[in-house]
């Protein structure tokens, strides 16, 4: 699979946006050598982000197909719960590119 550019810039956005979360909830006045959050910890809130999209999405639609829901706001909905599963699949899809390289390397 071939990674969109823009799939690459919005992986790259969605993982800052978390870290600058992450930040912000650690507090203001921590100490400039402290850690950030680790890979995993930002993976996982991508993949929260994607998983609360997509619910956001099913349950417009369910609404929607009651009547209860904007034709509109289900179809934003849906569209950003695709972005953040390109989003998802750009970040697995270079995880897999650098283990290969990895992988590659001689010893």
């Amino acid at each position: 699979m071939v990674v969109a550019p823009f799939a690459a810039a919005r992986a790259y956005a969605a993982v800052q946006a978390q870290t600058q979360a992450l930040n912000q909830a650690a507090g203001a006045g921590a100490a400039e050598g402290a850690q950030g959050p680790g890979f995993g910890e930002m993976l996982k809130g991508v993949l929260n982000d994607a998983i609360d999209s997509s619910r956001k999405a099913e349950s417009l639609m369910s609404a929607q197909v009651q009547g209860k829901a904007n034709l509109v706001d289900v179809v934003m909905a849906v569209s950003s719960a695709e972005t953040n599963l390109q989003t998802v699949m750009a970040i697995r899809d270079q995880v897999i590119a650098a283990y290969q390289q990895v992988m590659q390397m001689q010893i």
